[in-house]
């Protein structure tokens, strides 16, 4: 959803209208004379499976990122346009680019998985990035997804090797008279040295611009990327950074991520011998040498019990209810994460899970304070995975304000304290997949998806809700599963 101010585009479906779910049929209803009609869309083949999803603010396009294909659809889910994307003859084994030095390698017929989908609208543009080739993108154009521009012929415009579509998540953020950025984060799958595990990317207007996707700086000293260190895979073979969520908010850009420690003490062991945390990333919009990226852990808890295995998230605006309760205006923006009870069996989520609420003002707050301490010489950096040791904060005379973006010293900066956020409904029998939110009649209503490909819903809220604790009763009451 383009920010109204700062022109920026999320990952994933971004409007309130609509909601996300992983499902091989993406479904919508709508209302008619006779009741209510059930429209569908379904890939060519069933095996082909559909993975994102994004929809046009202004027109309700849907457009829908899969396997092999990219697909328009109108807002009844009838097909307008396909682009076929793969398969393509690859072999996971081969660097990019091919087309500068040639793999020995056998080539075979390879699916191209869709594992970013992104609308950038000032530009009527749609960005697909997929696992071909070591993870390459292509630029298409919104009304009939023509190939404006599929950048293959530099090393970094190959994003990822992994060839699945989780992991991998970006944000574009365009300004007024300035071509936009895009932020990416991406799991590198072991090869750390080829990949960044994040970075910030040139989106020239011009779109046969020879700098399209470039890093926004790169030099020997310092570049607007972080790459994973050979130590930490050293240490840590698992280690991997997975992306499920980024958006912008204010001047930041945020990414969830789940990732092991790697000071768990269980450091050699199989994946589902570590501790994995979720943490949220933050960095300035502009930044382009990373020294205000901060990463600080987030999860909730309900009596007595931890969800810490982060599922899926959503960035919504609060509504006036949900503003009532938060002492916040009903245009903040309230993120809605769904996590898995506890912090190991990564590979395997516990059906425990939970929804959770976090305003992002208090996100903000979190972070400005560890900033503030750390500037103050208190404590270390704590990003043992990127720093592979303990690196004491510098103390310096700097006023830390809501817009800080860090400097040369203190970045970059990592904690150990949990960002604590409102447990709002909890589900044992059926693991929560995905979210979304929108606001309707002042209220904010959540739509959660389980791994079955269920959907949870609010009912309508009543009086006696409203009467309610509005922060915690109320929202256990709207988010009670259909009988």
């Amino acid at each position: 959803m383009q920010g109204s101010h700062s022109g920026t585009v999320h990952a994933g479906p971004m409007t309130c209208f609509l909601f996300r779910l992983w499902l091989v049929t993406l479904s919508v209803f709508a209302s008619t004379s006779s009741g209510q009609t059930f429209h569908t869309f379904q890939s060519e083949r069933t095996e082909w499976i559909l993975s994102h999803l994004a929809v046009h603010q202004s027109t309700g396009a849907v457009y829908v990122g899969g396997v092999n294909r990219i697909y328009k659809l109108s807002a009844e889910l009838v097909p307008l346009v396909s682009h076929s994307t793969g398969p393509e003859l690859d072999n996971q084994a081969c660097y990019p680019p091919l087309i500068i030095q040639p793999c020995g390698e056998p080539l075979t017929p390879t699916n191209n998985v869709n594992k970013l989908l992104l609308i950038e609208q000032t530009q009527n543009r749609l960005l697909a990035c997929g696992s071909l080739y070591q993870g390459v993108c292509k630029l298409l154009r919104l009304d009939d997804l023509f190939i404006l521009a599929e950048p293959s012929h530099r090393k970094e415009h190959y994003f990822s090797s992994v060839n699945q579509t989780g992991g991998v998540s970006g944000v574009i953020v365009s300004g007024r008279g300035r071509d936009a950025t895009l932020y990416i984060g991406t799991a590198v799958g072991g090869k750390q040295d080829y990949f960044p595990t994040i970075s910030s990317r040139k989106l020239p207007r011009d779109p046969e611009s020879a700098a399209m996707l470039d890093y926004e700086l790169h030099t020997d000293f310092v570049s607007s990327l972080v790459k994973i260190p050979s130590d930490t895979l050293a240490l840590v073979p698992h280690f991997d950074i997975r992306y499920v969520y980024g958006f912008s908010s204010g001047p930041f850009v945020f990414f969830l991520t789940v990732q092991p420690e790697t000071d768990s003490g269980t450091a050699g062991g199989s994946a589902d011998d570590l501790f994995y945390s979720s943490r949220i990333v933050r960095l300035c919009k502009g930044d382009n040498k990373f020294h205000s990226y901060v990463s600080l852990p987030i999860g909730c808890a309900q009596k007595g019990v931890e969800y810490r295995l982060l599922q899926a998230a959503y960035l919504a605006k609060a509504g006036s209810v949900l503003a009532g309760a938060l002492n916040a205006s009903e245009q903040e923006d309230v993120l809605f994460a769904v996590f898995s009870k506890g912090q190991k069996q990564f590979l395997s989520p516990s059906d425990d899970s939970a929804l959770c609420l976090f305003a992002m003002r208090d996100i903000n707050a979190h972070i400005k304070e560890r900033l503030r301490s750390c500037y103050q010489g208190e404590g270390n950096l704590e990003l043992h995975w990127l720093l592979g040791k303990d690196v004491q904060c510098t103390k310096a005379p700097v006023p830390i304000d809501d817009h800080f973006c860090g400097l040369d010293i203190n970045q970059p900066l990592g904690g150990s304290e949990l960002i604590m956020g409102h447990t709002v409904y909890t589900e044992t029998a059926e693991r929560l997949t995905a979210v979304s939110a929108y606001v309707y009649n002042g209220y904010c209503v959540a739509f959660l998806g389980t791994r079955s490909g269920n959907i949870r819903k609010k009912p309508k809220p009543n009086v006696e809700c409203e009467r309610m604790d509005r922060m915690k009763r109320c929202h256990e009451f709207w988010i009670k599963p259909k009988k």
